[in-house]
Order: structure tokens, then C-alpha cells, then sequence
């Protein structure tokens, strides 16, 4: 079985209480919960993420983290709050990005203000920037974006038909794309793949999206498939890997 990289699912243990969003506070998924629903389909490690009813408090993602062990890394809600020095704390302890949730309007200031961020984040931890949104809200803020494409990663292929054509330009420049979530966007996903792989083959990185919280469907197997005859096995794991720091086979 080839050993899948899964860069995109959630973790929401009870012991945490999470904060909710907008009045939806998602049922327990336990780290056990996780390894279970992915123990048919090879998952070897991946990328934690922190959700909007997570709030900014990164303590119950770590906590998470910690139990899921080496393979993993983990995705952080970003807090303009967050000191240099708690950015390195959180690399230091298995973050490798923040996550700008502009979708769920999770994003204190501008847009413009969530760049700076990402731009310190960067230069003082090493953290990539991870951009939940529409990506047709995008489009102003492409002269920066296309400059830090290189550590850039879009989530659930952009959102929106009429976010493709941002993600296209964005692929191409060298930001990865997180196929991701084929249950909750708003466009044709087997095109939307077909066309970002072709701007860009080593764009397209895997998730499940585990456990597909408010998605109007859950992620199946079949999104596997559908990815894999589209874009081979590169998204499965070779694309994610030197991005988040792991071998490319495991």
C-alpha cells in the first residue's frame, strides 16, 4: 500500500473545549477517531489544522499533535497577537504554518494586515501562510501574493468557480493548492483539478478533510480516486512532502 500523506483534517477532543463558530460547535473526533477512519487508506502522516470553531488558542491542536506523533505537523489559526517568539515557540513544536481564515471571517484588520503577518510569521518562524477563503476575494492582493507563492498554500481548491482563475495564477507562481473538501465548494472539482494540474503539476496536495465538519458531503474514497486518475499519485504524498519537511516515500 502506498504510504498517502493526508495534509488536511481536524482533531476536536471533548477534553478541549472549543469555542464554536457562530453558534456551531462540532462533535467530538478524537485523535483515535482519526486513525481509524484512515487506517484503510494508508495514511501514514499529515498536517493537523486547526478549524474555525477551534477560536486562536493553538494549546488544543498541540495537545493533539503530540498524540499523533512523528509524521505530523500541524497548521495554526493566525492570532495578530502572536509574539516572535511564541511564532518560534510553535515551530518549535511542530507548527509549520498559520492559517488565515477569511471564509469564516476569522481575520482581524485588512486583508493587507493578514500579508503582514504572514510576512513576519515567516521571517521570524519559518511558517508558511495557508488561505481559507474565496479565492475570487483574492484577486487585489495578487502583486503580494504571487511574491511569497513559494510558501503559499490555498485551501479546498480555492472555494468558488470564480476563485479558479486566482488559483490558477497562484499555482503557476508556485503556491500548492489543497485538494481538499470536493463536499463543500462551490464549483466543478474533476475541471478544477484537470486545469490546476496542468498550470502547475505539483501544486495539487491531498486531504481528507476528516471529519468534513458543515461540508454538505463527507469526504469518500472516491474523491481518491477521481484525484489520483486526474493527477496521479504526485498529490497523494511527492507534492506535500519537501513543502512540510518529510520524506517524499514512507
Amino acid at each position: 500500500m502506498t504510504a498517502i500523506f493526508d495534509a488536511h483534517f481536524h482533531i476536536f477532543d471533548a477534553r478541549f473545549p472549543a469555542p464554536g463558530h457562530d453558534g456551531f460547535a462540532p462533535p467530538a473526533f478524537t485523535v483515535a477517531q482519526y486513525r481509524a477512519a484512515v487506517a484503510v487508506l494508508g495514511v501514514t502522516g499529515g498536517v493537523l489544522v486547526a478549524a474555525s470553531t477551534h477560536g486562536l488558542d493553538p494549546e488544543p491542536l498541540l495537545a493533539a499533535l503530540k498524540e499523533l506523533g512523528p509524521g505530523f505537523v500541524a497548521v495554526a489559526a493566525a492570532d495578530p497577537a502572536m509574539t516572535d517568539t511564541r511564532l518560534r515557540e510553535l515551530a518549535a513544536r511542530g507548527v509549520r504554518g498559520l492559517r488565515f481564515n477569511l471564509y469564516r471571517n476569522m481575520v482581524d484588520g485588512s486583508p493587507e494586515s493578514a500579508l503582514d503577518l504572514a510576512d513576519r510569521a515567516h521571517a521570524a518562524a519559518g511558517l508558511h501562510a495557508q488561505f481559507y477563503a474565496d479565492a475570487a476575494l483574492l484577486r487585489p492582493l495578487l502583486p503580494r501574493l504571487r511574491g511569497m507563492a513559494g510558501r503559499l498554500v490555498i485551501d479546498h481548491l480555492g472555494m468558488t468557480e470564480a476563485g479558479l482563475p486566482v488559483v490558477l495564477e497562484l499555482a503557476a507562481a508556485g503556491a500548492k493548492v489543497k485538494a481538499t473538501g470536493f463536499g463543500r465548494v462551490e464549483l466543478d472539482v474533476a475541471p478544477a483539478l484537470e486545469r490546476i494540474a496542468a498550470a502547475a503539476p505539483s501544486a495539487l496536495i491531498f486531504g481528507t478533510d476528516l471529519p468534513s465538519t458543515r461540508a454538505r458531503r463527507p469526504f469518500e474514497p472516491a474523491d481518491m480516486a477521481l484525484l489520483r486518475r486526474i493527477a496521479g499519485a504526485a498529490p497523494f504524498r511527492e507534492n506535500a512532502a519537501a513543502f512540510y519537511g518529510f520524506a517524499p516515500a514512507g
